[in-house]
């Protein structure tokens, strides 16, 4: 979809609210490898395309910061063989879109413990902060191995061991301490596939994030899906926590 087209789903003319941080968790490629008849890495593969279709759109939108949640804590359960495959697809995006991501302005940030990739993965995920850390028109963040619980408790550990005082921890000293420190307040968090639940995603940052589910498999999301999502949050009224 090009730039105008997106603009045109959006209606940018009427003044649609964009918001600053969305976060998607990208459910369903599985399922749609399943409905085709084709193994799990074939619905991984075209997810993976539908990320690169995602971030441009995003970024064409105007969104600040995009975090898509790609490997759980909890994904350390499947199968040695699709650990292997997705590790394996990280690697091959890593190489194949580095460059364009860093031409376009776009800096990459990694929330969750991504060390236990390994030392060689790990290493390319840090040359490629290192390289778009000046960009500045969009930040891709990219969960790893990545769980709110653990997030919460990694914030809550930093506190104590900088000896402040439970008297001076709150919302902001919390806060202060999350993967998510430096990206914006989450204003939209959207689920694909049809599931109706966080699965232990920045629960914290979605404590006043408007949610959407959407039913469309991960595989099959991109420019115009999101766009959609845009638009719908640009019609709602943002309560804040009110009744």
């Amino acid at each position: 979809m090009s730039q105008a087209a997106v603009h045109t789903v959006l209606g940018q003319g009427a003044g649609v609210l964009i918001p600053r941080h969305v976060a998607i968790i990208m459910d369903g490629n599985g399922r749609w490898a399943k409905q085709r008849h084709l193994p799990r890495i074939a619905g991984h593969q075209r997810g993976a395309e539908a990320v690169r279709a995602t971030v441009k759109a995003a970024a064409e939108i105007g969104i600040q910061a995009l975090t898509l949640y790609a490997f759980s804590s909890e994904n350390w359960r499947r199968p040695e063989e699709e650990i292997s495959d997705l590790k394996g697809l990280l690697r091959r995006y890593l190489i194949s879109e580095l460059d364009e991501l860093a031409s376009n302005g776009i800096r990459i940030k990694i929330i969750g413990n991504y060390s236990r990739f390994g030392q060689d993965l790990a290493r390319m995920l840090e040359d490629a902060m290192e390289r778009t850390a000046a960009n500045c028109r969009m930040t891709l963040a990219v969960a790893l191995n990545y769980g709110a619980q653990d997030e919460i408790v990694r914030a809550v550990q930093a506190l104590v061991r900088e000896g402040v005082t439970a008297e001076a921890i709150d919302e902001e000293t919390i806060a202060a301490r999350l993967d998510t420190h430096d990206l914006p307040p989450l204003d939209l968090l959207i689920r694909t596939s049809g599931e109706r639940r966080l699965s232990n995603f920045l629960l914290w940052q979605a404590a006043y994030a408007e949610l959407l589910f959407v039913d469309t498999l991960w595989p099959d999301f991109g420019s115009e899906t999101l766009s959609q999502a845009v638009a719908d949050f640009g019609r709602r009224e943002r309560r804040y926590g009110g009744l």
